[in-house]
């Protein structure tokens, strides 16, 4: 979920529609590269993004969101490892002025290249807890192991630990068994995600 506004929100139950994507690309070198709907290859973007299978309500899941888009762009695609892709939808309202909305964060996973066009695959933060895991000892709260999964895969929280406690078991002491088939901190997640009888994602603004 987002909050936009009441004009937003009117303007997408119309028939037609009016609206484009902008995008920036951020390297790990600091280098930056915006681009806009004219450097989109017509039809080649696409945004996964779920929080459970298709057929039911899954607790524990702990989904990843994929983007995939094709620009026709000189870039060095060898630059690109784990570069930052930031895309916004903007939609023009009544009164002709247009919204935006941020669709996420993602990190690069895959660049290819053609003759004039750059092939990118990314994902959000969520592939960052696939960390191997090794606090076999640790005790504490569903904050505190979120909050030991974030710090260490380097991922801000999106909720409190007021927020989180008021949830179902989000007051339990939490501790992890000896012989456990743990191996990464996204299975740490899974595992917090049923006790509170829920999910993780990671939201518009990166934060899990």
């Amino acid at each position: 979920m987002y909050p936009v506004s009441e004009a937003f929100l009117q303007a997408v139950k119309e028939n037609t529609r009016r609206y484009y994507w902008t995008g920036k690309i951020t390297t790990t070198a600091g280098a930056v590269y915006e681009f806009t709907q004219a450097d989109i290859v017509k039809g080649s973007g696409y945004l996964s993004g779920q929080c459970c299978g298709s057929s039911e309500i899954e607790l524990g899941t702990v989904y990843a969101a994929e983007l995939g888009i094709s620009l026709f762009s000189e870039i060095d695609r060898y630059t690109l490892e784990d570069a930052q892709i930031e895309l916004l939808y903007s939609l023009r309202l009544a009164d002709g002025s247009y919204e935006s909305v941020p669709m996420g964060i993602f990190e690069v996973s895959e660049a290819n290249r053609t003759a004039h066009v750059l092939e990118l695959k990314a994902y959000d933060y969520m592939l960052r807890f696939e960390r191997s895991f090794n606090g076999f000892e640790t005790v504490g709260t569903a904050y505190d192991f979120m909050e030991l999964c974030a710090d260490a895969c380097g991922v801000e929280l999106a909720q409190t630990r007021g927020e989180i406690s008021a949830m179902a078991n989000g007051a339990e002491l939490l501790s992890i068994y000896a012989e456990n088939d743990i191996e990464t901190y996204r299975d740490v997640l899974y595992f917090v995600a049923q006790v509170l009888g829920g999910f993780f994602v990671v939201n518009r603004d990166g934060r899990l």
